[in-house]
């Protein structure tokens, strides 16, 4: 994974100008785009696209140092128009290129990435492998935004209009693994980028041969291996490092990657006030292949 990341900013620094091919350098390193964008976004803390932005912009900003016209150097860093050029530059740097051009800033200078192995992992991570039949998720979805800390507003305000005794048939209906009240993230932006929509269900999971009620939403989950990881402490903030850290810790030093696919948290016990719990994050994986 480090090696594939590596490639990727090699490859961005030598077609700053050109359309990214992500997955092209993800076959090429026998991985998949979405499990190399995921990883990115959750090491680096931005989107890959957002990146490749910061470091067109930085680039180009030393060129407006010289006489050449604006629009020659749209045109090297891939924008049609000196307008379209001029938006990017400003939400980066906070300035026109006029500006830039006339006082030579301020200016805010985006780094090339350089990846590197560290060892940690001093801490142990709870984590079970297990292969599971189709199943379905049935329950009240809703539209909300990534939030990657803290509680999430809008997921609380869906949860809270859902009556008590909703809570309880749900719980009813639950008849296979990941067991109970369920939290599913289902349809979210590759890049995990804060701010993105995803469809959040609150629901639990129930077998394919199993009947539904017409009233409730339902999220189909193909057969596929998943990977659990437990994880007990502060209410959000354990479940959300734990997150983080398959990323930094788990997923490097593992034969496994990312699919397609909803992230699902089973919350096995909690404080009354919810301000701890012991919880599963079950994320839908594969095997990387053997080079």
């Amino acid at each position: 994974m480090i090696t594939a990341l590596t490639r990727v900013v090699e490859h961005i620094e030598a077609h700053l100008g050109e359309e990214l091919d992500v997955a092209g350098v993800a076959r090429a390193h026998g991985t998949t785009e979405y499990h190399l964008r995921r990883m990115f976004s959750s090491l680096v803390g931005m989107p890959l696209s957002e990146y490749v932005r910061r470091r067109r912009m930085t680039v180009a900003a030393a060129e407006l140092v010289g006489d050449e016209e604006m629009l020659t150097i749209a045109v090297r860093y891939g924008y049609g128009s000196t307008e379209a050029f001029a938006r990017a530059f400003q939400a980066v740097h906070g300035v026109a290129p006029s500006v830039a051009r006339r006082d030579g800033g301020p200016l805010r200078t985006q780094p090339q990435l350089r990846f590197r192995l560290t060892v940690e992992g001093s801490i142990p991570m709870d984590t079970r492998i297990t292969d599971r039949p189709a199943f379905r998720l049935v329950g009240h979805a809703a539209r909300v935004p990534l939030m990657h800390r803290g509680a999430n507003p809008a997921i609380q305000a869906h949860i809270a209009a859902l009556p008590a005794t909703e809570h309880a048939r749900l719980k009813d209906l639950s008849d296979t693994d990941p067991a109970g009240l369920l939290q599913v993230s289902a349809d979210v932006d590759p890049d995990y980028t804060e701010g993105s929509e995803l469809t959040y269900l609150h629901g639990v999971a129930r077998a394919l041969d199993s009947s539904v009620p017409d009233d409730l939403d339902v999220v189909e989950v193909p057969a596929g291996t998943w990977a659990v990881f437990r994880t007990s402490g502060p209410y959000p903030d354990a479940l959300q490092t734990t997150w983080a850290a398959t990323a930094t810790d788990w997923f490097p030093a593992n034969p496994w990657r990312l699919r397609l696919g909803p992230s699902i948290v089973a919350v096995l016990d909690r404080a009354e006030d919810f301000s701890t719990a012991t919880c599963e994050l079950w994320l839908p994986v594969e095997r990387e292949p053997q080079p």
